[in-house]
């Protein structure tokens, strides 16, 4: 059998796409009707790297099982008096990867982690409350989080040699000064990359038990934590810990299924999970029945798509590290510890503020610009290298060429063949036709090691 250049065999193993070379990618299907945001939104020309999905085909078992559900015609109200099947899968996928049995009656369904996130805010806090959030942070949170009338108190991630963390002292003292109700934690941390160790975890726990906080934990890219690192759920702390976390995930980033709108979150206070069952469920959507099955089988029989597409996304981080240490060292980086997101520091480079608008304007790269990510994002970008080695070595060439140029244009890069179209990227077409809840006590962990095919 052949050996991708990502190193993953494209033998048809179960579980694996028929496109198992992830570096077979066609920039002009991803431009197509069919394609992705990503690219279709860039003009011809510009290399795409700042939204936050991958290049990559859907996994062939999730595709097919698609197929199998559309083929039986039905397409009506699903039924779920006890909730969706999603319920139960998210409990088990969390025991067998991470050792924490969440309760299936305290999971609720979301369209999206980030609406799990702005409901908890909505119904867990009041206007005028305090919300502790760890800065550079994803700018749809910071933006909720004004809408609704709460304040942000940012808790700036410092950077030392060992990659981003908060000031302990700093943090206690923000929350204490501002009365803060709430914690927004994301783990691992977009746009760094950081995944949060055990030890700073049980730091965040014991503030929280200390002053009484919610804590919303936002735990989607965990899936795609790098090895040797080792993502641990916050609500797998304790039960205490767990009554008091809002947990919230879902398949759609790992297994690139961002359009099929489906996320999870453990409601671990019992009186935030009767606030959400006593809104109408037309305020914030119901259900997705194609979502839903997409996300069953990801999470049941995708694994091995998933354990392909972060071999070679740890090939490509490595890549893109060596590429700056050897032609911009002046760009400072920390590899990713989780995501496929990587945070660059270009303020050595006199770019400005936003540097990405001066990377899109000379050499027509789309990155995501740092401003975005609020205070701490000034003079940063954040760069999505979930793509073939080649588009990621054009983007780095762009990358290189554009900081040296200084004022003047980019050069044309040189003609080159075109990358190798995927041997299939199927379309549709190809398928068969609120309460204060912060105070008092909130609303488990299974004991046993982890097994080691998942400690990464």
């Amino acid at each position: 059998m052949k050996a991708s250049k990502a190193g993953v065999s494209d033998a048809p193993e179960a579980g694996l796409s028929r496109w198992a070379d992830f570096d077979e990618v066609d920039p002009g299907v991803l431009r197509s009707g069919s394609g992705l945001k990503k690219w279709r939104q860039v003009a011809a020309g510009v290399l795409p790297a700042g939204l936050a999905e991958m290049d990559f085909p859907v996994a062939e078992p999730i595709r097919e099982g698609l197929r199998r559900f559309l083929a039986e015609g039905m397409l009506g109200y699903p039924y779920w008096p006890d909730g969706s099947p999603l319920r139960e899968a998210f409990a088990e996928r969390m025991a067998k990867r991470y050792g924490w049995r969440p309760r299936p009656e305290a999971v609720r369904e979301f369209a999206t982690v980030t609406q799990g996130v702005h409901l908890a805010l909505h119904l867990g806090t009041e206007p005028g409350d305090a919300v502790a959030v760890h800065t550079p942070v994803y700018g749809p949170f910071r933006d909720g989080l004004a809408r609704m009338g709460r304040r942000l108190i940012p808790i700036p991630l410092r950077e030392s040699p060992q990659g981003w963390g908060w000031d302990p002292d700093l943090l206690v003292r923000a929350v204490v000064e501002s009365g803060c109700r709430a914690l927004v934690l994301v783990n691992p941390h977009n746009p760094t990359g950081r995944v949060f160790r055990r030890s700073e975890l049980t730091e965040l726990a014991e503030l929280a038990e200390r002053h009484d906080l919610l804590v919303i934990s936002d735990e989607i890219h965990a899936d795609l934590t790098h090895a040797p690192h080792r993502h641990i759920p916050f609500a797998s702390l304790g039960p205490e810990i767990e009554r008091r976390t809002v947990t919230l995930t879902s398949a759609t980033k790992a297994f690139n299924l961002a359009g099929a709108r489906c996320a999870v979150g453990h409601l671990g206070p019992a009186r935030l999970r009767a606030a959400v069952d006593e809104q109408p469920v037309e305020l914030y959507g119901a259900l997705n029945a194609l979502g839903v099955h997409a996300s069953l089988l990801a999470w049941t029989e995708g694994d091995a798509w998933l354990t392909a597409v972060r071999k070679h996304l740890a090939v490509v981080r490595d890549r893109l590290a060596a590429t700056l240490a050897d032609r911009l060292p002046q760009i400072g980086h920390h590899p990713p510890e989780g995501s496929y997101l990587a945070w660059l520091d270009c303020r050595a480079l006199g770019l400005g503020e936003d540097p990405a608008a001066r990377f899109r304007a000379r050499g027509d790269i789309d990155l995501s610009p740092g401003p975005g990510f609020g205070p701490g994002g000034d003079g940063f970008v954040r760069l999505n290298f979930a793509t073939s080695g080649p588009v990621l070595d054009q983007l780095l060439e762009r990358l290189v060429r554009c900081a040296a140029d200084g004022a003047g244009a980019v050069p044309p890069l040189p003609a080159g063949p075109r990358l190798p179209a995927a041997p299939h990227l199927p379309t549709l077409a190809h398928l068969p036709a609120a309460p204060h809840l912060p105070g008092g006590p909130r609303g488990s962990v299974v004991p046993g090691a982890v097994s080691e095919e998942f400690a990464c």
